[in-house]
C-alpha cells in the first residue's frame, strides 16, 4: 500500500506538513544543544507559562487592537481612493506620482516620523500602520477596477437597476477578488509593522516585550510570543476571511 499525498484533503496536508516541521525543529535542536535554538516544546512550556502569568494575553490583546484599527482604516482609505482612481484617468494621473513614492518609502521612516511629528502616543502609532499599508490597498483597488467589465454595467443600466442593485449586485462583486488579495496582503503586512511600532516608541504589546526579550537573549520568549501572534492571525485568516472568500465568490461558480 502506497502513501499518496495527492489523495488528501488539504487540511490533512496541511497538518502533516506541520507535523513534518516541527519534527525537523526538534531535530535540530536536538543536535545544536544550546539556547540559541530552543525545542517546540520548549517553548510551548514557555508560552504556557506566560499565559498563566497572565501578560501574554494582556500585550496579545493591545497588540491585535493596533493590527484591527490599523487594518480598518487602511482598508477604508485604499479601497475608496484605489477605485477613484482606476475609474477617473485624471485622479489617477495627479495621485500615480504621489503613489509610487508612498510605495517605495521605507517602513522605519514613516514610523520615525510619526513618532517626530505626533509623538510617542497611540495615534502616531496607529497612523504610521496605516501609511504603510494604505498604497497597497490602492494598487489592488485601482487595478480590480480598471478591470470591471463595462459590458455589465452596461446592462445593469438597459435593465434600469436602481443605484444600491448596481453597486452591489453588478459593480462590487467583480472587485472582491482584488478585495480578499487586499484584505490577505494588508493583514501579513500589518501585523509585521505594528511590532515594529511597538519596539520603537510604546510601552506594552508583543512588539514591546519582544524588545525586552531580546535584551535579555531570551530567545524562547521571543519565539513563544511570535508564535501566539501568528496563531491569531492563522485563526483570523482560516475563520474569517477563507469563509468570507468561499461566500462572496460563490456567484462564479
Amino acid at each position: 500500500m502506497t502513501l499518496n499525498i495527492q489523495d488528501w484533503p488539504p487540511r490533512w496536508i496541511r497538518v502533516f506538513a506541520l507535523f513534518i516541521f516541527i519534527i525537523i525543529w526538534q531535530i535540530a535542536a536536538f543536535f545544536t544543544e544550546s539556547e540559541i535554538l530552543p525545542g517546540p516544546f520548549q517553548v510551548l512550556q514557555n508560552l504556557l507559562s506566560h499565559i498563566r502569568e497572565g501578560e501574554l494575553l494582556s500585550d496579545l490583546i493591545v497588540t491585535l487592537f493596533r493590527v484591527v484599527v490599523s487594518f480598518i482604516l487602511a482598508m477604508a482609505l485604499g479601497v475608496a481612493l484605489g477605485v477613484v482612481m482606476g475609474r477617473n484617468k485624471n485622479w489617477d494621473a495627479a495621485l500615480d506620482g504621489v503613489l509610487i513614492l508612498a510605495l517605495n518609502l521605507p517602513a522605519l521612516v514613516t514610523i520615525i516620523l510619526c513618532y517626530l511629528w505626533f509623538g510617542l502616543g497611540e495615534f502616531a502609532a496607529i497612523l504610521a500602520v496605516s501609511i504603510n499599508k494604505f498604497p497597497i490597498v490602492v494598487v489592488n483597488m485601482r487595478e480590480g477596477a480598471r478591470a470591471v467589465n463595462q459590458d455589465l454595467l452596461q446592462v445593469s443600466k438597459a435593465f434600469r437597476l436602481d443605484w444600491c442593485s448596481n453597486i452591489f449586485k453588478v459593480y462590487l462583486p467583480q472587485l472582491y477578488p482584488y478585495l480578499l488579495a487586499s484584505a490577505r496582503s494588508g493583514l501579513a503586512l500589518v501585523w509585521k509593522i505594528v511590532l515594529v511600532v511597538e519596539l520603537l516608541g510604546r510601552s506594552n504589546g508583543v512588539g514591546f516585550k519582544l524588545g525586552i526579550f531580546f535584551q535579555f537573549f531570551d530567545i524562547t520568549s521571543i519565539l513563544a510570543y511570535s508564535l501566539a501572534f501568528i496563531a491569531i492571525v492563522m485563526a483570523i485568516e482560516y475563520l474569517l476571511i477563507a469563509p468570507l472568500d468561499r461566500r462572496l465568490m460563490e456567484w462564479r461558480s
